[in-house]
């Protein structure tokens, strides 16, 4: 069953007009039209309210029966979603990391004395520079990366619903 059949025979349950359902959700009447003619889905917090409003369980609300329905498509996308949200945000996280781990050898590379000991012998941290270097160019590729990934899996996913 669609979410669009539940939330109206929900409603012709309870006896109740869009505009007494809508009040005691606290939501539009336009927002319940829209879930009844299946052009909208509520959020999360919405189906909690109306589960919990109407004594019904959310697993009825949400499957409606055995096959997926657009309810659990949606909580589906939303969940990878937000999964891939939160990959990208610990990704940028770890390249800026890395980007100023580089700054900050460079800095130390800078700020470092160099001699020349009465051996003739040169003494200089040279590693800092390379070091550096290459953790700034991680820290860019990491992020160049990540962006790259989210690009093609959102090109995917548009391509697929078209």
């Amino acid at each position: 069953m669609e979410f669009s059949d539940a939330i109206k025979a929900l409603r012709k349950e309870n006896n109740l007009t869009q505009e007494q359902f809508t009040a005691r959700l606290h939501v539009t009447r336009q927002a319940v039209s829209n879930w009844e003619n299946d052009k909208n889905l509520p959020d999360i917090e919405t189906l909690i309210k109306i589960a919990s409003e109407f004594h019904v369980s959310l697993d009825k609300l949400i499957f409606g029966g055995a096959e997926m329905n657009k309810m659990t498509e949606k909580l589906v996308r939303d969940g990878s979603e937000n999964r891939r949200a939160k990959m990208n945000l610990v990704s940028t996280i770890i390249g800026a990391a890395f980007i100023l781990l580089g700054f900050l050898l460079l800095f130390i590379k800078a700020a470092s004395v160099e001699y020349i000991d009465e051996a003739g012998v040169l003494h200089e941290n040279f590693f800092l520079l390379p070091c550096s270097m290459l953790s700034i160019l991680i820290g860019v590729t990491i992020i160049l990366l990540s962006g790259a990934v989210s690009l093609v899996k959102r090109y995917r996913e548009r391509r697929a619903t078209h």
